[in-house]
């Protein structure tokens, strides 16, 4: 028997074959599909990979930036952190979160965005006003710059563990789809294709049997009304003898002998 091999547990009629075949038509469509978007996030993932290799080495520049600029603030002015926390009285950086649609995958992108503060200073009001003000500055722009890159990496990092778990939830459904439900389906239809087969002969063979079955018979009653027939006319043909002879015995006792003279 075909169709060795994990299979579905059906019954082999035709309309079994014909629905496992649509199953096995979506089956193969899936995992095209799925082929396709497992290859399109994989290219993005590989962009995305290559994008926070960058954003970390900048990452590292500019909190060393900033760091040495810290260091030069405190240097000039000394501790100033009290008079930051004390002049800023709303957020001057913000994060606005958008969504990215990559081949069915909703994926967060994070944007920095810098609000200007009541002042001319962006919030930080008289700091630095007697000594130290160009190296303020200067640190803040630096940590923004540390902040937006910081945003970009943490918006890549996320894509990046979304995109992990989706791909290999992909994955595993593409190579179910390959190695489990597929072959399965076609072991399917080859075990139907070779029952439906097997009966076919079956039936053929059957009909064959029958067939000769009714010759055999037909013979047989052929033969039988031939011998009644042979038989009736062995028998109408003895009637007639009979009937002839006595019609030449009655012939012969109603003709008169002439008179003999010796």
């Amino acid at each position: 028997m075909s169709g060795a091999g994990p299979r579905e547990n059906v019954f082999p009629t035709r309309m079994n074959l014909t629905t496992t075949k649509t199953r096995l038509k979506g089956a193969q469509t899936g995992h095209s599909l799925l082929k396709k978007k497992s290859d399109a996030l994989n290219k993005r993932f590989r962009t995305i990979l290559g994008k926070i290799d960058e954003a970390k080495r900048k990452m590292g520049r500019v909190m060393q930036l900033a760091a040495f600029s810290l260091a030069e603030v405190t240097y000039a002015t000394g501790d100033i952190s009290y008079q930051i926390q004390e002049s800023i009285t709303e957020a001057t950086f913000r994060v606005q979160t958008k969504q990215e649609n990559v081949s069915g995958v909703i994926l967060p992108t994070f944007e920095p965005l810098m609000s200007k503060a009541e002042g001319g200073n962006g919030g930080f009001g008289l700091t630095g006003l007697g000594r130290g003000g160009q190296q303020i500055t200067k640190c803040r722009e630096t940590f923004a710059k540390a902040v937006e890159t910081l945003v970009e990496l943490a918006s890549l990092q996320t894509a990046f563990v979304i995109l992990d778990e989706v791909i290999k939830m992909t994955n595993r459904r593409v190579n179910a789809l390959e190695h489990v439900v597929i072959p399965r389906l076609e072991n399917t239809i080859s075990y139907i294709n070779s029952e439906l087969d097997e009966m076919d002969r079956e039936e053929f063979f059957r009909l064959k049997k029958v067939q000769s079955k009714k010759k055999r018979d037909t013979a047989v009653r052929d033969a039988e009304a031939k011998e009644k027939r042979d038989a009736a006319e062995a028998a109408g043909i003895e009637e007639e003898e009979e009937h002839e002879e006595q019609e030449q015995g009655e012939n012969l006792l109603a003709e008169k002998d002439e008179d003999v003279i010796f």
